[in-house]
């Protein structure tokens, strides 16, 4: 059997050594189907050590135990405990745990507990948010059909429905309109066979495919007889030779790029990162200067250790993982109500840092069906004569009509075809095949005509004709009328049409059976131009994408003309376009000097989609990709939010962090204002968190080396954080102003940095303010627990109003509001900040009744904080365009 086989390139060798390259992969895999391509039936048969009666029971173990199962590497979700441990192991949950552990070794429990809690909130509500995604999900993939019909000796009538993992090298199997291809196929017979490889090449029409050598092709996805696992049949019938199965299919190819794990680099993540980067190296730097400035000026280490844990406690936006998946989360509720499912959370921000959204073009800009355009006579005007002829052919065949055939019996209403059906009889038909190209039927009219009316391939159908139909008559088709109307049918080809041939011939005398030698001297009468036409909505889609800041550049697999037409028709401007042949011959540099200008690249290969996306990528573009075919794969990786659809195919579906139940550039601009929305407000909490931390470390450092005395417990400093960062969780449900969300929103350090050191000096400014009347004013210098008390309800009401200010930058309640949830929220906090140190718990936390003069201080400022700080955001915002 291994010798046989290894004449189309598959060894038993070679299905166990797995290719150490996907193109080296590719490569192999195309000889080999090229060779079984070039063989008869006979010999395709005898090369696979088959028969037309398929396998045995033996051969079939044999050939599972040598080739395995008909299964494609996918991406598997890691054990619950796992996910759960990734999502502890991160910097900020890591420097939690470990001050948890050394409160715990000083005596503080309180604090350990309030630490641990943080955590487990922020690691439990993100693993119960993905593993719903990843349900709704697994639910989709089992929605599609994994059987195949298989040509067997010992099945019941030598023939069965079997799982298509059972499929092995040289079954035969069946094939009828509607199925999916279960392997690579070398077809051994073929009846109007059409083929929908738009997953795996991005053509929108389906492929004819016959069961004939074929020895001029060049690459597998060009042989007639050769069909692929993710393609579907459209119409017709088939028997198919298992050529290869699992990874030695091209799918398999494909999905065997895919099979490394997606490396954390998106947008959204680098960002992240980058904070929480900054927020350690700060914490680094100001925690061991407090604990030795306490330390050496009160004497007290323990003390000074307790109170530089808090601080470390303080300075650390702990709350950040459960603030970022709360706002995740809420995000991901708010497109599951637009049909969409968030399989990765972060992809819901990434959403909202497009700028470029490169996308396929058959079922996103085009509504992913053929229809008839346009039929027109040999001069390129409309006649309403050359619908009727075709209609006639379409409706007399008795084979299955394909989608030229349905498009045409589409474009004419019941009210002609009830007419035409009643003056018409068929009398007989020549079937299609792929030497004649074209399809002809006799019909007899009331009076007793017998006409002859054949459609089909431009060159084959011109070959039979020897007159034109004009508006005079018939005239002879001499060669300068056969320019005139080969130019018609080329400028019907350069607007995107498909374009087919219809001739008529009266038969005389009549008879009752025909040849396909009676297709000749045949009177041209014109074309029928086919479409798969534009979305209605598509226009309006990408203007409104265009609008937000989004760059929308179409990345296909069809041809340049028809992609061209389609963009002229949805409003993309086409400056340049670049084919798969041209992207090659460029290198990176060159490549990277063309995108700016080019918004559609044509005829591309998988590999060639990845390369554009990394070169936009690595000019600094966030790029989003939309795709459903096996050949969108690793673009979907490769981009830093792949975006699918439910109808695609698996492996998408897995590469995919987004899928959309509607294909439609529609619910994507939606998800892009989502995106930003989410963003906005994570970015608020950020802002205000690291601005009061900027502005807590002056505070505290200064308290420190001037007081005789702790500013705050260590108690009641992680009680103040933590009452604020609660009072926070409700920013996801926060309303983002309008202008915000109308361009693209990423990370920029530089903004958070002067937040940081501009709100958190002006907030420290305060504090002292408040030190100076506590200490002057009030006379507090002898009693430091009502001092502390005194700074910790300032410092939660300051911090905590602050909100207001920083969450817009328009004038707060005057021209932005805040979300009810927040208003509460953080109200509610400041109501119980200011009960605390009055209710039975103050003496349990180190708190006391503050003076009532103490309150109207506060007030005061307050009030003249929130407007400095008003002021300075406005200055900041003409200045440098701070936002």
């Amino acid at each position: 059997m291994a010798a046989r086989w290894s004449l189309i390139g598959l060894t038993p060798e070679r299905a166990g050594a797995r290719s150490k390259s996907t193109s080296a992969q590719s490569q192999a895999q195309a000889r080999r189907l090229l060779g079984l391509a070039r063989l008869d039936v006979d010999a395709a048969l005898a090369a696979g050590d088959s028969s037309i009666a398929g396998l045995d029971a033996g051969q079939v173990e044999a050939r599972l135990q040598t080739f395995g199962r008909n299964v494609v590497g996918s991406e598997s979700r890691a054990p619950w405990f796992v996910e759960i441990a990734r999502r502890v192991v991160n910097p900020l949950n890591l420097l939690l745990l470990a001050l948890a552990v050394v409160s715990i070794l000083t005596s503080d429990p309180v604090g350990a507990g309030i630490m641990t809690v943080m955590v487990s909130v922020a690691v439990i509500v993100g693993y119960v948010q993905e593993s719903k995604s990843s349900r709704a999900v697994a639910a989709l993939r089992s929605m599609v059909s994994n059987t195949a019909l298989v040509r067997r000796p010992d099945l019941p009538n030598g023939r069965g429905e079997l799982p298509i993992e059972d499929l092995v090298p040289g079954d035969v199997v069946h094939l009828t309109a509607g199925d999916m291809i279960p392997a690579d196929l070398r077809l051994l017979a073929a009846k109007d066979l059409f083929v929908n490889q738009s997953s795996l090449t991005g053509e929108s029409m389906p492929v004819e495919k016959f069961a004939a050598p074929d020895t001029r092709c060049s690459a597998p996805l060009e042989a007639h007889n050769l069909c692929f696992m993710g393609s579907n049949v459209i119409s017709g019938s088939a028997l198919g030779l298992v050529a290869a199965t699992g990874r030695d299919t091209t799918f398999g190819a494909l999905a065997s790029a895919l099979a490394t794990p997606r490396a954390p680099s998106t947008s959204f993540d680098r960002g992240l990162r980058r904070f929480v980067g900054l927020m350690l190296r700060f914490i680094a730097v100001m925690v061991p200067l407090v604990f030795l400035i306490n330390g050496v000026l009160k004497d007290d280490w323990l003390e000074a250790l307790m109170f530089s844990i808090a601080v470390a406690v303080g300075l650390t936006p702990e709350m950040l993982p459960a603030i970022v998946t709360f706002n995740l989360a809420k995000g991901a509720l708010a497109m599951a109500r637009k049909d969409v499912i968030v399989k990765r959370l972060p992809a819901i921000q990434n959403f909202g840092a497009i700028d470029v959204l490169c996308t396929d073009k058959t079922g996103t800009l085009t509504q992913d069906k053929v229809i008839l355009e346009r039929h027109v006579d040999a001069a390129g005007g409309d006649d309403a004569r050359v619908l009727e002829l075709a209609f006639l052919n379409s409706h007399y065949q008795t084979g299955l009509r394909n989608l030229l055939d349905k498009a045409v019996l589409t474009a004419v209403d019941p009210e002609q075809t009830q007419r035409l059906a009643a003056e018409f009889a068929l009398v007989d038909e020549m079937p299609f095949d792929f030497e004649r190209r074209r399809m002809s039927v006799v019909v007899r009219d009331t009076a007793g005509r017998h006409m002859l009316i054949s459609k089909g391939a431009v060159a084959e159908t011109l070959a039979i004709c020897t007159q034109v139909q004009t508006a005079q008559g018939p005239v002879a088709f001499d060669a300068d009328r056969q320019a005139e109307v080969r130019q018609v049918a080329h400028d019907l080809n350069a607007d995107g049409f498909r374009v087919i041939a219809v001739g008529m011939r009266e038969m005389a005398p009549p008879r009752m059976q025909y040849a396909r030698e009676d297709e000749r001297e045949l009177t041209l009468f014109g074309f029928m131009a086919f479409l798969d036409p534009p979305k209605e909505s598509a226009a309006e889609a990408i203007a409104a994408l265009t609008r937000h800041g989004i760059v929308v550049k179409i990345l296909t697999g069809d041809n340049d003309v028809v992609a061209r037409h389609v963009c002229r028709h949805v409003g993309i401007d086409l400056e340049h376009v670049l084919t798969g042949p041209e992207l090659d011959a460029l290198d990176d540099a060159q490549l990277v000097a063309a995108l700016p200008e080019t918004q559609l690249f044509a005829r591309l290969n998988p590999q060639q989609k990845v390369r554009v996306i990394e070169a936009l990528r690595a000019q600094g573009h966030v790029v989003g990709f939309l795709g459903d075919g096996i050949n969108d794969g690793p673009a979907l990786r490769a981009a830093d939010v792949g975006i699918s659809v439910d109808s695609a195919v698996d492996i998408a579906k897995e590469s995919a962090d987004i899928i959309l139940l509607e294909k439609s550039l529609a619910v994507l601009e939606e998800g892009v204002q989502e995106g930003r929305r989410v963003f906005g407000n994570i970015l608020k909490y950020i802002k205000m968190t690291a601005s009061s931390n900027f502005g807590n470390v002056f505070s505290v450092i200064g308290a420190s080396a001037l007081l005789p005395f702790l500013p705050m417990a260590p108690i009641q400093l992680l009680i103040n954080n933590l009452m604020y960062d609660l009072s926070m969780t409700t920013i996801a449900t926060d309303n983002v102003d309008d202008d915000f969300v109308a361009t693209p929103r990423r990370w920029e350090m530089g903004n958070i940095a002067r937040y940081m050191f501009v709100f958190g000096p002006v907030s420290s400014l305060f504090d002292y303010v408040t030190f100076g009347v506590m200490w002057f004013l009030l006379g507090l210098s002898h009693h430091p627990v009502l001092f502390q008390t005194g700074w910790f309800v300032e410092s939660l009401l300051s911090q905590t109003l602050i909100v207001y200010v920083i969450r817009t930058a328009r004038v707060p309640f005057l021209q932005s509001n805040p979300s009810l949830p927040l208003l509460v929220s953080t109200l509610g906090f400041c109501l119980l900040g200011i009960l605390l140190p009055v209710s039975p718990l103050a003496g349990l936390f180190g708190f006391a009744a503050l003076p009532h003069l103490y309150w109207l201080y506060l007030i005061a400022i307050l009030v003249v904080y929130m407007l400095l700080a008003q002021g300075v955001k406005m200055l900041l915002i003409r200045r440098i365009g701070l936002n």
